[in-house]
């Protein structure tokens, strides 16, 4: 897609502009040869926001917020009225009047996150996925071909404009953590390297809000020691911190505020479960529409589990109410499957037995994942007594086998969605949040 022009575009990136590098003592990661850090970290700028602003140039500028029920994504412009992802979008209006909503394609967001990728994996194999808008790259083999770490993220974020239109921002330390609070504070669309030598200095004068699990509820116990930074908090005994926070997450923040993070990038790490979701934004009650949505579902986590070579035997069924109250409930397979003909028989069954459960319940969510993982084999088929049911394992899912295959096939080379179940198609239109917790984007 951009490989011919990808040569041309890191060239003209190195004399880009961008924020300039920042100071950072301690140095535990991987270093170029210089001693300048090699680890980066690369997110996409409020991602789902930016893709509809992409789609629509008309809304830039204007507090947006791509969702259905809750809010998936926001512009920064919506930001300033306190609209976050995760928010029901009755509050994001409430707190934004004037917020303009959108709906998006799932499958458009993949796509353009596999071309990011590409982009990253163009100038290092060591690239950890986090996301599908946000990984880790480890650039330590990469400076003698192009050039040192600062150069390099340089022309990752020209070379993801050039390839999807899309804003980046990079975060440059030697550490995994520090990376991650560089690319925080370089937002939006910003570059910063924290540089060797001066990483304490840099993370000291940030608020504690910075450091990873620092939500709402820690940050209000350790406001009551009084620490509101990152250099008060490693200025004070970990026992003091144990009072309000409990040992544990005391020695870890700690061992953060002091940029001690041993973890190296690690690149292909495998997924321990592969799950989709969908959001209505509406009350469903009946089964009649609420199958629909189910086979498309079932028919993304198994075509993503097809893709990797991967079959699973537990499916778990997560139904989220109206009230924003959820139940799950799960079902373990004699033979590990990655059937999206099983997938939904079995989800089906589950889903009938929570409407039997709860028959006056509105639902706006479903969501559906595979775990017990491992390496799809060729099918070890159920005792005959089993051979009217369709379950992982049965005759009737080696006859669907073949119709997976064909299906993937044709989805491959012309698109997605080319072909799929006429339940799917008859049934509500595909929400936003179709495959939002699709878990596999760590083992791309």
């Amino acid at each position: 897609m951009f490989e011919a022009n990808l040569f041309e575009a890191k060239l003209a990136a190195l004399t880009a502009t961008s924020v300039e590098p920042v100071v950072g003592t301690r140095h535990n990661g991987p270093m170029s040869g210089n001693g300048e850090p090699a680890i980066l970290h690369a997110d996409l700028d409020a991602f789902y926001a930016s893709v509809a602003l992409l789609r629509e140039p008309r809304l830039v500028g204007l507090p947006v917020a791509v969702g259905g029920g809750v809010v998936l994504s926001c512009t920064y412009e919506a930001r300033r009225f306190g609209v976050r992802g995760g928010m029901p979008l009755g509050r994001a209006r409430a707190l934004c009047p004037d917020l303009v909503v959108v709906c998006g394609e799932f499958g458009e967001y993949l796509d353009l996150s596999d071309t990011v990728f590409d982009v990253l994996r163009s100038f290092t194999p060591l690239v950890e996925p986090v996301s599908i808008d946000e990984a880790f790259l480890d650039v330590t083999g990469s400076i003698h071909l192009f050039g040192p770490p600062r150069d390099i993220a340089v022309a990752i974020r020209a070379g993801v404009r050039k390839a999807t239109g899309l804003p980046i921002s990079v975060g440059g330390a030697h550490t995994k953590f520090l990376a991650k609070v560089a690319s925080r504070v370089a937002k939006p669309d910003g570059l910063l390297i924290v540089a060797s030598g001066s990483e304490v200095e840099f993370l000291h004068q940030l608020t504690v809000d910075h450091l990873w699990g620092v939500g709402p509820v820690t940050l209000d116990q350790l406001a009551q020691l009084g620490v509101t930074t990152i250099g008060e908090l490693a200025e004070t005994p970990v026992r003091v911190l144990a009072t309000r926070i409990g040992s544990g997450r005391a020695a870890h923040l700690h061992a953060l505020a002091w940029n001690r993070d041993p973890r190296g990038v690690a690149p292909g790490r495998r997924a321990k479960s592969v799950g989709a979701q969908s959001a209505f934004g509406r009350d469903e009650r009946t089964l009649e529409v609420l199958r629909p949505v189910l086979a498309g579902l079932a028919a993304r986590v198994g075509s993503r589990l097809r893709k990797k070579l991967r079959a699973g035997r537990t499916l778990t069924l997560r139904v989220r109410f109206s009230d924003l109250a959820a139940v799950t409930r799960a079902r373990t397979m004699g033979t590990a499957t990655a059937s999206s003909a099983v997938l939904f028989h079995t989800a089906a069954a589950l889903l009938e037995g929570v409407r039997d459960e709860f028959p006056d319940r509105g639902i706006g969510l479903l969501g559906i994942s595979m775990t017990k993982l491992q390496a799809a084999s060729p099918l070890q088929l159920e005792l005959p007594l089993f051979a009217d049911d369709l379950i992982g394992g049965s005759p009737r899912e080696l006859e669907l086998q073949a119709l997976d295959e064909a299906v993937d096939d044709a989805n491959q080379r012309f698109g997605r969605h080319t072909v799929e179940a006429g339940s799917s198609l008859l049934g509500p239109k595909r929400d936003f949040a179709e495959g939002l917790s699709d878990i596999m984007t760590t083992d791309r």
